[in-house]
């Protein structure tokens, strides 16, 4: 698969416990960061205590050989107990220019919640681009080796999302 394409990878849990405790768990962006091998910490910004539409928040990641790094994510869809959904863009410029606006996003991250017998299905997806990033960056030193280079990345993201899910069900169908 080429970046140019929208490359993108899910995953997807079961829990046992109703839609509204799984809600309040992926509605709460430092619950990611909890699990995540990736993200560190998050914290809203622009007086935002919670996610709506236009809200921001402000990621930071760590990867081993990588420097440290921050990113600024904004809600692009919200739709209660269904879909919560956020453009990540890189405001500092880490990979080109600043980005600001949804439509330059290194990055497309929701969490679907359905109900299902017994409890509720979670999905998690992600769809690279179309914005500049590090698997940009390692295309355009090592073009002829575009597809592994998207492959691997998407392999990591899947074990980071996996974690996350897990650490999501675990939270959830803790009753203590």
């Amino acid at each position: 698969m080429r970046y140019a394409d929208g490359p993108g990878a899910e995953c997807e849990v079961f829990v046992r416990a109703g839609v509204e405790r799984v809600w309040a768990l992926v509605t709460d962006i430092a619950v990611p960061a909890g699990h995540s091998p990736e993200l560190q910490r998050t914290a809203w910004l622009d007086g935002a205590d919670g996610p709506a539409p236009g809200a921001r928040f402000e990621g930071y990641n760590r990867r081993a050989g990588m420097p440290d790094w921050r990113t600024v994510s904004e809600v692009v869809e919200l739709a209660e107990h269904r879909a919560f959904a956020w453009a990540v863009m890189d405001a500092d410029g880490r990979y080109g220019a600043p980005v600001a606006e949804p439509a330059g996003a290194l990055a497309r991250w929701r969490f679907d919640v359905a109900p299902a017998e017994g409890g509720t299905r979670v999905r998690h997806s992600v769809v690279l681009g179309p914005g500049s990033s590090g698997v940009t960056r390692a295309i355009d030193a090592r073009p002829e080796a575009e597809e592994k280079i998207v492959d691997y990345r998407l392999g990591e993201l899947r074990t980071g999302m996996t974690a996350t899910l897990e650490g999501i069900k675990s939270l959830a169908e803790d009753r203590r």
